[in-house]
């Protein structure tokens, strides 16, 4: 094993992680969930941990965002629960204080976003995303494995950055802020109003849409080029440093992917509305609006 690995940038390539996965201090964990959404209806949750174990990067550990770093209390899935729940959790998987973790998932990467975001705001900052998650890895041609490593536990220290989160009376109380720009990054017809996965059709009033699936590369799963991704953010306004940027969708977990692109090209400090859709289509006393996205 080597002494230190190198603080990591934003994103890993899968030869980055396959150089460093033996590294003493790197903690590589699958952050999987699984969501079926219908053409119509609700959306179907389950927990990555069967799908986890028959196959996964040598060494890396599973976080159930489902379960262990979610509020077991909340009214909706994913919510984040208090930071000393998150942080016995993250502890208890080897993440914590010496430790770098790099983080993936089996899909499309923003289970691995909303970890990465989670991380970040409860204070643990040495964290990055394998570009193009466990597909990528395949891919390049890398072994998986079916052995379930050991658990070394840390301690994890870090705290709570509230910048980088919003309720849903935060985001209702800025309804009429023009220096915050809230994003629904879903994709465009159910931005729209035209189908039915939440409680009540459409989206936030003022919101704009900017589909987080845009940001990715349909053949391989990565990131599109940083300078794409950097022109067109500036279209839509997200680099104004005097405004605040605030992503949203249905769970919280893909509006992480635009946060994570966004600091990319140095945009770090974009909030996420947690509860999203599901916490504000189901109340029936928040606006909703349908039609195309002002951008």
């Amino acid at each position: 094993m080597t002494a230190a690995t190198p603080h990591p940038p934003l994103t890993v390539s899968p030869e980055w992680l396959h150089q460093h996965v033996d590294d003493a201090d790197l903690v590589v964990v699958d952050a999987t969930a699984h969501l079926r959404v219908p053409t119509d209806g609700p959306a179907v949750l389950t927990s990555g941990a069967e799908s986890y174990r028959p196959e996964h990067i040598p060494g890396a550990v599973f976080a159930d965002l489902l379960v262990d770093f979610a509020d077991p209390d909340a009214p909706q899935p994913f919510t984040a629960p208090d930071h000393e729940r998150f942080a016995a959790a993250a502890g208890a998987l080897g993440i914590g204080d010496g430790a770098t973790v790099v983080v993936y998932d089996q899909h499309d990467g923003f289970w691995a976003t909303r970890f990465w975001w989670h991380l970040r705001y409860e204070g643990f900052e040495n964290v990055t995303v394998l570009d193009g998650g466990l597909p990528a890895w395949k891919a390049a041609g890398y072994d998986v494995t079916d052995v379930v490593p050991d658990l070394t536990p840390r301690t994890f220290t870090g705290t709570r950055r509230p910048e980088l989160f919003r309720s849903t009376r935060d985001v209702a109380d800025a309804l009429d802020d023009e220096r915050t720009v809230l994003v629904n990054v879903l994709d465009e017809a159910t931005y729209r109003g035209e189908v039915d996965t939440y409680a009540r059709r459409g989206h936030i009033p003022g919101s704009i849409n900017l589909p987080v699936f845009t940001l990715r590369d349909p053949e391989t799963g990565t990131l599109r080029p940083t300078e794409e991704l950097r022109r067109e953010f500036e279209a839509a306004g997200l680099l104004d440093d005097d405004r605040t940027v605030v992503t949203y969708c249905g769970g919280g977990i893909a509006a992480t992917g635009v946060a994570h692109a966004l600091a990319l090209v140095g945009r770090d400090d974009v909030a996420v509305y947690d509860g999203s859709m599901n916490a504000w289509a189901g109340d029936p006393d928040l606006p909703l609006v349908t039609g195309d996205s002002p951008r």
